[in-house]
């Protein structure tokens, strides 16, 4: 390829290897409806609505100057680390098993910086996203079962986004939970509306609201005296990896499915190029800098609120059969309680019984919908990086909630509203069945020095990141008896 020079150089220039992929992309739209410049690959850069779109500072500007540049995408991904389904799961594990998985929450987040580091990486350093590197560098054949495979983990990934939002509306207006799913099908028009106001405003409103939850937890946990954990109990949870209790190997998988996210590391590797980035040695050592200090620091503060909803159940649900709320009513709750619906209760003995549970529906909603808007963008991400299919966003949005509405209509309309947990830890289990096939592509081209020339990973992220796909491959093929027992038990009601 005549563009070889330029990546063992590390420097991405999209034109000269689009121009150089000329032959094949053309041969491979010949028979799709593209055009010639379509198929060499010219008009399919990442997120071509914002690509390119925020001027960044020279790379000599201070630190500052370029944070404020460079800081979004991992925000935007980490919306994704603090979703519906990592409620539901963190609020089972603390629920069920007290700080016992404490220890599984600290390694998903671990894992998940090494990953979406790496994702970054990836973007920054070969101007593609994921999915167009697995099209371009992968046999064509896997396109098809690559894209796929990347549908169903974002589908599953909308499920928990929809039964977040439908337990949201139920708290807060008291909706029935199969009607609250169907209408969660209308914010295909809510995100139309919300988008008139620009992507920024509405990134500091959710992200306003969900810092607000994290500030509530946060003060349960290390001021009121009622709530305060076991510091010392928690730090050995932390570092005491079990998996003795009968269930817990399932939970895990679930909580590392809601944390390690297929779709992120697609869409992660697209956000970073909406940075006008320039093209030189400095500028790219600058913005790899940036994006991995963006990543690390979203990223950690997504631990921290995941650990406190996992201790602040444990503390208030571990081993009681029922709770008293401040108003005085109380709550039953058993082994298969639906804990996203109870979980307000964690609130209750900072804010009273009807703020707190307002308020974590009003968190919980922007949870939902926010990830509704990264999802949106990750299946257009894989959609157009794979098959050079391009579709209204508003169409893409259609197909996805309704493809995630209906299993959670069909099994809430047969079993109840007791399903929500059962579903949304289902959900979080299928992403992580999911995982291994977009880290392995990742890792392997980003340790590719042919792909990534200088800018392939070192040995430390060599090591951290083949080691958190290889670990997180071993859970899944290990819990994968109880997975689909669990499955079947969630379609079947047993």
């Amino acid at each position: 390829m005549a563009d070889v020079p330029v990546e063992l150089l590390g420097i991405s220039e999209p034109q000269k290897m689009n121009k150089a992929e000329g032959e094949t992309e053309i041969s491979a739209g010949a028979g799709s409806g593209m055009s010639p410049s379509d198929a060499r690959g010219g008009g399919h850069v990442s997120l071509e609505g914002v690509h390119s779109s925020v001027e960044v500072p020279h790379h000599q500007a201070g630190f500052w100057e370029q944070w404020r540049a460079f800081v979004g995408p991992a925000i935007l991904v980490s919306v994704g680390y603090m979703d519906p389904g990592n409620w539901g799961t963190d609020l089972q594990g603390g629920a069920r098993f007290k700080y016992g998985l404490l220890w599984v929450v600290g390694l998903a987040s671990l894992m998940a910086i090494f990953m979406q580091v790496i994702s970054a990486r990836l973007g920054v350093v070969t101007g593609k996203d994921l999915a167009q590197c697995c099209r371009d560098w992968y046999p064509r054949w896997t396109r098809w079962p690559n894209w796929l495979m990347s549908e169903v983990a974002i589908g599953a990934c909308d499920l928990a986004e929809v039964l977040g939002s439908a337990v949201a509306l139920n708290l807060l207006f008291h909706i029935p939970l199969l009607w609250a799913v169907i209408i969660t099908g209308l914010d295909v028009l809510l995100l139309l509306a919300l988008q008139s106001f620009g992507m920024r405003t509405i990134e500091a409103v959710v992200l306003l609201l969900i810092a607000t939850i994290g500030v509530c937890y946060f003060i349960e946990i290390f001021i009121l005296p009622q709530t305060q954990p076991s510091f010392l109990e928690m730090g050995r949870a932390l570092v005491s990896p079990h998996f003795r209790q009968s269930g817990i190997l399932y939970i895990a998988i679930g909580i590392i499915g809601a944390t390690v996210m297929p779709h992120n590391l697609y869409l992660h590797s697209a956000l970073v190029q909406s940075r006008k980035l320039q093209k030189d040695e400095p500028s790219i050592r600058s913005a790899i800098r940036f994006n991995t200090i963006d990543s690390i620091v979203a990223l950690t503060i997504a631990f921290f609120v995941n650990a406190a909803i996992l201790v602040l159940a444990a503390t208030v649900f571990f081993g009681k059969e029922s709770v008293t709320a401040s108003g005085g009513q109380v709550v039953h709750f058993s082994a298969d309680s639906d804990w996203i619906r109870v979980a307000y209760l964690t609130l209750a003995p900072l804010l009273g019984t009807t703020v707190a549970s307002t308020l974590f529906a009003v968190a919980l909603l922007a949870s939902g919908q926010s990830s509704t808007i990264t999802g949106t963008l990750a299946g257009q991400v894989v959609m157009e990086g794979f098959m050079h299919w391009r579709i209204k966003p508003w169409v893409r949005r259609l197909i996805t909630r309704t493809l995630a509405i209906l299993p959670a209509v069909f099994i809430i309309g047969l079993r109840g509203d007791s399903s929500v947990t059962d579903l949304l830890t289902l959900s979080q289990v299928v992403l992580a069945l999911q995982l291994p096939f977009a880290m392995f592509p990742l890792l392997h081209f980003t340790s590719s020095r042919q792909r990534m020339g200088t800018w392939r990973v070192g040995w430390f992220l060599l090591i951290a990141g083949w080691g958190s796909a290889i670990l997180i491959t071993a859970m899944d093929i290990y819990g994968l008896p109880d997975s689909f027992k669990a499955a079947w038990q969630v379609i079947a009601g047993g």
